[in-house]
């Protein structure tokens, strides 16, 4: 299992721009996404549109910071371009001006800046936030692993589209493709996705294995945490805290420690921040009542985890905070 890879991500965010799905968890941010993208972004929706496929260059499951992989699709050879255009065109119609994308370094000049700028308005003020709720998902998978084993992990990713038939992991996907994966001993990549909500994806050409995106599920799916509330920076090393003169020392210690520690446990949590687990218990009932962090249960185990909200205070500049 690992984090989300961000070309991936980036990929299922733009096709999530550009449907309707799940209103209460995407459309506050789908306004404010709609509302900064300029002209040229339209190169890069026209690629990956809400249904079909994309050139698997501009959503592979590469791994590596955004700013590096992003600088990949600008050195992705001719080559490649061709093929994966080649193999998209069989399905669906490509915009006139792709046609000429490998043959044209200005155009494809163009095409990496609009992905550029796609990135820097729908993923990067994010990127936290997502490879957060991230975090959490896998401590919950790798918990279902300890408690049933691998049959229970891969019968519970994706209930509905997802489905463990020993030998066989079967996936419906989106596109309606048909066909068999044979992994001869690479074993499969698991990444959890925040924008990934409708089918799971697969790349297949991904090295060193294959990659299976699957949708983070949430226990509470009619109270999804929003993407309204936009992580903001960290206050600088000895900025004096803000949240500990709105919440008390004990307190700001137990929401910073779930969000360095999403998922963790209600035994964890008091560990890490060094008080008894009742206490620890008591603070977190007081943050899920402010809506600062969202508690999910496996099994008899309470699972804390930061909430937008929670991690905008964490953020919140010394400057600007008012008690």
């Amino acid at each position: 299992m690992a984090q989300p890879p961000p070309l991936m991500e980036l990929g299922a965010a733009v096709r999530n721009l550009q449907t309707r799905s799940r209103p209460l968890r995407f459309q506050a941010w789908r306004h404010a996404a709609h509302a900064r993208l300029a002209p040229e972004a339209r190169m890069v929706l026209d690629l990956i549109p809400p249904g079909g496929w994309a050139p698997t260059f501009l959503t592979s499951a590469g791994i590596g910071n955004p700013q590096e992989l992003l600088e990949r699709v600008r050195a992705t050879p001719r080559s490649q371009i061709r093929k994966d255009l080649a193999h998209v065109a069989e399905w669906q119609p490509l915009p006139p001006w792709a046609h000429h994308l490998a043959d044209d370094s200005d155009l494809l000049r163009q095409l990496c800046d609009s992905l550029n700028h796609v990135y820097e308005v729908l993923l990067s003020p994010h990127w936290g936030h997502i490879t957060g709720e991230a975090a959490a998902d896998r401590g919950k998978r790798m918990r279902q692993v300890l408690a049933g084993g691998m049959d229970h992990l891969l019968a519970s990713l994706h209930p509905g589209r997802i489905r463990w038939n020993p030998p066989v992991l079967e996936i419906a996907m989106a596109s309606g493709f048909d066909g068999d994966l044979h992994l001869d001993g690479r074993g499969l990549m698991l990444v959890p996705s925040v924008f990934g909500a409708e089918a799971p994806a697969i790349d297949i050409d991904a090295e060193p294995q294959p990659v299976l995106r699957y949708a983070i599920s949430h226990d509470q799916p009619s109270d999804p945490p929003s993407l309204s509330v936009l992580p903001a920076h960290s206050p600088p090393p000895g900025a004096r805290s803000p949240l500990a003169l709105l919440l008390g020392q004990t307190r700001a210690a137990v929401l910073h420690t779930i969000a360095e520690h999403p998922g963790c446990s209600t035994k964890e949590l008091a560990a890490l921040v060094g008080i008894a687990p009742p206490s620890a218990s008591e603070h977190a009932t007081t943050l899920r009542a402010a809506q600062l962090i969202r508690t999910v249960r496996h099994r008899n185990t309470a699972l804390h985890s930061p909430t937008t909200l929670g991690i905008a205070l964490l953020n919140t500049p010394p400057s600007t905070a008012q008690v």
